[in-house]
């Protein structure tokens, strides 16, 4: 098995840009795909996409990480039903969780900077990170949201119920992805 990660390690050092795309269309699907996963509310849901893309962002990177998210907005985009509960099309920026997509770059940015520069060989600082590239997401979320909810409210609509479930997501995705990483570095 392990000559097997040496020959697939050897194939990706050598064809950088095919990794780049391969690892760019899959972190995509991963993010399409645990979107999914979801609780209706009004007007946001709970999805699985933050797990996702704290996932995608730390796995892959900074720059793998930010294309995956730029292609899965650009699938929805385009019409495919990427986004939660099987929804596409452009329009959907333009709606209250519009934001929080446009967030997801961000977070992606700041998780794959911060797994670039090691931060996966601690759990409690790739939790630290994974909060703080969720709140950037909350940023342009929320920010986002005022506009389609009552004044005062945003924060009841658009941050309170999601707090206890990015808690643990951060916690999850940091559960899943060091093991993986501490295992892959050493092959």
């Amino acid at each position: 098995m392990t000559t097997q990660f040496a020959t697939t390690k050897k194939w990706m050092l050598t064809h950088q840009l095919e990794t780049f795309l391969i690892k760019t269309m899959l972190g995509s699907a991963l993010i399409a795909l645990l979107a999914q996963v979801s609780i209706p509310m009004i007007p946001v849901p709970i999805t699985g996409q933050t797990l996702a893309v704290t996932i995608v962002g730390f796995a892959l990177g900074r720059n793998a990480g930010v294309a995956a998210v730029l292609l899965y907005l650009f699938e929805g985009a385009i019409g495919l039903p990427v986004f939660a509960n099987g929804a596409g099309g452009y329009m959907i920026f333009a709606g209250p969780t519009g934001g929080y997509l446009y967030g997801f770059v961000a977070s992606a940015f700041i998780l794959g900077h911060f797994s670039d520069k090691g931060i996966l060989n601690s759990y409690w600082k790739s939790f630290a990170v994974a909060v703080i590239a969720s709140a950037a997401t909350f940023v342009f979320g929320l920010y986002h949201l005022s506009f389609f909810v009552p004044e005062g409210t945003v924060f009841e609509y658009g941050l309170i119920p999601f707090i206890p479930g990015g808690l643990i997501k951060a916690v999850l995705a940091s559960v899943l992805v060091i093991p993986a990483y501490k295992f892959l570095s050493k092959v």
